[in-house]
């Protein structure tokens, strides 16, 4: 199945209609959630033999590249389903059936959702503020605060990871597993006002103790970074599928740059169109070569995630740099759209307006350019010298 078949325009200018009112109200995208669970777009990696579409992350790709293009911020927080569902495909595309569960219980409607981000936790997946307390039953109870937990008031399965300070001979275990809506022992905070992504309202989560049960811890790792298929997956999914968000929000920006080009007309010029304007043209041109060279990176990568291709140690800085360059590629093609669309992008209500403060966002998710460098560089050149 096609981006178009999934996501007709029919829907997808539904979606687009309601994206200003969200962002407005700093409101919840409830109304598109409906529409794309009634649509099966939270099914896009479960089997079809579940009742599934049975896609791989290059399909999903586009797919939620499609979506950005009308809602970035109903896009971005879909990710953070996706990027569960995503993983436990990419896992069982390799022989590791641990978190088949995940895709079963997608078919049967659960939402899942990313709390694993904490403030100020620098190691992202290879350490954790978060402390992970096992029980006599073999789960563990789970104390800490989450932050950007998109999907806030529509999850009903939570991702989430701390740290058992003494397990290993004290050297720490980072255990992973889910919690679920009914659970008790958390508070959502009601802390998202936002200068843009404002619909995905992704609310601080505090964790006091929330238990998840033995059946619902799926992976224990050694603190630092390792090469545990887990790990793979999670990268792959969440910047593969960030670099999609981010490539439609460019998309959508140029398109909107060339209408507004040639909409506007040049006093000076006898009435001429800007689209007329060589300086103008230039801008949008350097617009669209930017562009065009992201298209292609995304969907080699996500190819070769399917294809189960082996880059060894270049995988990760493949995947950072596809995400890195996905969001930065995107803020330039939006700040080069609004130049050539003149003072009307710079009112609340305009659409390039607010796609300007959504794709700031991109510079806050991992990885961020410091840390994306420093994959590369080691990749290349090795470690720093001690």
């Amino acid at each position: 199945m096609t981006p178009e078949e999934l996501l007709p325009d029919p829907l997808l200018e539904g979606i687009r209609s309601r994206a200003a009112r969200y962002d407005r109200d700093n409101s919840f995208f409830a109304e598109d959630l409906e529409e794309l669970t009634a649509a099966g777009y939270l099914r896009l990696f479960v089997p079809t033999s579940d009742g599934g579409l049975g896609l791989g992350l290059e399909a999903a790709a586009q797919c939620q590249r499609r979506l950005a293009t009308a809602a970035p911020a109903t896009a971005l927080a879909v990710n953070m389903h996706l990027v569960w569902t995503g993983v436990a495909q990419v896992l069982a595309a390799r022989g590791d059936e641990s978190l088949d569960f995940v895709l079963q219980e997608a078919a049967r409607g659960e939402i899942f959702s990313f709390g694993n981000s904490e403030a100020g936790n620098d190691s992202v997946l290879f350490d954790s503020k978060t402390a992970a307390v096992p029980l006599p039953s073999g789960g563990y109870s789970f104390t800490g605060t989450k932050i950007f937990t998109s999907l806030s008031p529509a999850w009903t399965r939570l991702g989430i990871f701390g740290k058992d300070a003494h397990a290993r001979a004290g050297d720490g275990e980072l255990v992973h597993g889910f919690i679920q809506r009914d659970a008790a022992g958390y508070t959502i905070l009601d802390d998202w006002d936002t200068l843009g992504m404002r619909a995905s309202q992704s609310n601080t989560t505090v964790l006091d103790g929330v238990e998840a049960g033995p059946d619902r811890i799926f992976r224990k790792l050694p603190v630092g970074p390792n090469a545990d298929p887990l790990i793979f997956a999670i990268f792959a999914c969440f910047e593969s599928l960030l670099a999609a968000v981010y490539t439609g929000i460019g998309e959508r920006a140029l398109t909107l740059g060339v209408e507004a080009v040639k909409r506007r007309t040049s006093f000076k010029n006898g009435g001429r169109s800007y689209a007329q304007d060589p300086d103008i043209r230039w801008k949008v041109a350097e617009a669209a070569m930017a562009m065009d060279s992201l298209y292609p990176q995304l969907l080699a990568v996500t190819h070769d995630v399917d294809a189960l291709t082996d880059h060894g140690s270049q995988w990760f800085p493949k995947l950072v740099g596809l995400k890195v360059n996905a969001t930065e590629t995107a803020r330039r093609v939006v700040d080069l759209a609004i130049r050539v669309s003149g003072g009307s992008s710079y009112f609340r209500g305009s659409e390039l307006e607010r796609l300007y403060r959504d794709v700031l966002a991109g510079m806050f998710h991992p990885s961020d350019d410091e840390s994306a460098h420093n994959t590369v560089a080691n990749a290349w050149l090795g470690p720093l010298e001690a």
